[in-house]
């Protein structure tokens, strides 16, 4: 379905990510762990069309998407929940999931996602009134995946969603991103600094340093592989 080939992305002289391919099936969570500044989150964001591409080619069914503007790729079944969350405080989050569906037409599908969102995400719906800008981190996690769910993606990007989180939330989230995957038929990439957390959920997964990818597998290959123990896990 997506499939990236060779990719590389610069910033002026520095080269960020560096030669990375991987692909990402129908139903597949495939998770890139690696520490701060390895290439992760810009591999997303040349994904989600937000830095040029400098080398290499993205496949999405088939047909190269390097030079589509982000919002037809959001439009094509693409989309990207950032680090950091970057909700609109001032807006209920009702307003802030509505952001999230700028591109579709249809009030029923909009409806329909609405509630997928609010039953997996309970506190969402509870809070639905609320300013965004008064919930606690967790929450705001939520609704900001919700908000990328409102795009109807058919692959859905999660750039750090357990950073700065309580650990018992972190349980939370992790458990709803499975129920996104299974319930709500989106194929998720997940980027996290918490290796252990994201190889637990992952059908595949790939360990990036300095901008390369260095290890791939399945999820359960990488929890088991001792280079990844010994760098990621702390074993």
């Amino acid at each position: 379905m997506l499939e990236v080939r060779d990719l590389r992305v610069c910033y002026g002289p520095l080269e960020a990510v560096r030669e990375v391919s991987f692909r990402v099936d129908k139903g597949e969570i495939v998770a890139l762990v690696g520490s701060n500044g390895a290439g992760k989150s810009s591999t997303l964001k040349a994904l989600m069309g937000l830095v040029r591409v400098a080398g290499g080619s993205l496949l999405w069914e088939g047909s190269a998407i390097e030079k589509t503007a982000a919002a037809d790729r959001v439009a094509a079944g693409i989309a990207l929940s950032p680090e950091g969350r970057r909700l609109f405080p001032r807006m209920s989050v009702y307003e802030n999931l509505l952001v999230g569906a700028h591109t579709v037409r249809s009030r029923q599908r909009r409806s329909d996602m609405l509630d997928t969102i609010y039953q997996i995400f309970p506190r969402v719906a509870e809070r639905r009134a609320q300013l965004a800008g008064s919930l606690s981190g967790g929450e705001q996690q939520m609704v900001a995946i919700g908000r990328a769910m409102m795009a109807q993606p058919r692959v859905l990007m999660l750039d750090e969603p357990s950073l700065g989180i309580a650990p018992k939330v972190v349980a939370e989230i992790a458990a709803a991103i499975l129920r996104v995957n299974k319930e709500a038929g989106m194929s998720v990439i997940l980027v996290e600094q918490n290796a252990r957390l994201a190889l637990r959920l992952a059908k595949h997964a790939h360990a990036f340093e300095q901008g390369q990818i260095v290890r791939s597998g399945s999820g359960a290959e990488l929890l088991a592989d001792p280079f990844v123990q010994k760098a990621y896990l702390g074993l």
